[in-house]
């Protein structure tokens, strides 16, 4: 797609978090799968519930616009997804592990951050109050959920260094 206006960069956008949104519906019970801690593994269960729920409030967007939420795939998303693959298939001790997926897990909260504060800003602009509030429902969510992951951290990473 080329972009030539903010609203076409707005739409690039939108379909770009689909398909990391999409993406993460898929990882994320094999992420939940190898975790060890009961609250981490809560946390990441109760993210993919807030994650199939993103993906239908961009699809609502999507509607908004008259637009397609097909036709990209986020690479960003795919390496991150990668990167966690590759960590739990080396596997080692249990908190470190889960350490090390807690790191994995804010890497893409803060991909995912960055990309709703990003588009809200470009709905913003382009007086679109209704994705403005529906992405700025999701951030809400996204950085919840990295406070979650950080909380949990507290704890797992402690626990990582004494193993």
């Amino acid at each position: 797609m080329k972009v030539e206006n903010l609203r076409d960069l707005l739409v690039d956008e939108l379909r770009d978090l689909y398909s990391a949104e999409t993406q993460l519906t898929k990882a994320l019970p094999k992420v939940a799968r190898h975790v060890h801690d009961s609250k981490l593994k809560e946390a990441i269960q109760h993210h993919l519930k807030e994650t199939e729920n993103h993906v239908k409030r961009l699809e609502q967007a999507f509607q908004r616009l008259d637009e397609s939420p097909k036709g990209k795939t986020c690479a960003g998303m795919k390496g991150l997804i990668e990167e966690a693959d590759e960590r739990m298939s080396e596997g080692g001790d249990k908190e470190t592990l889960d350490a090390g997926i807690i790191a994995d897990a804010q890497r893409v909260e803060h991909y995912e951050i960055s990309a709703y504060g990003s588009a809200r800003t470009f709905a913003n602009l382009l007086r679109e109050p209704e994705i403005v509030r529906l992405l700025e429902e999701t951030l809400k969510e996204e950085k919840a959920a990295d406070a979650k992951l950080n909380e949990c951290a507290e704890t797992i990473n402690v626990e990582a260094r004494a193993a």
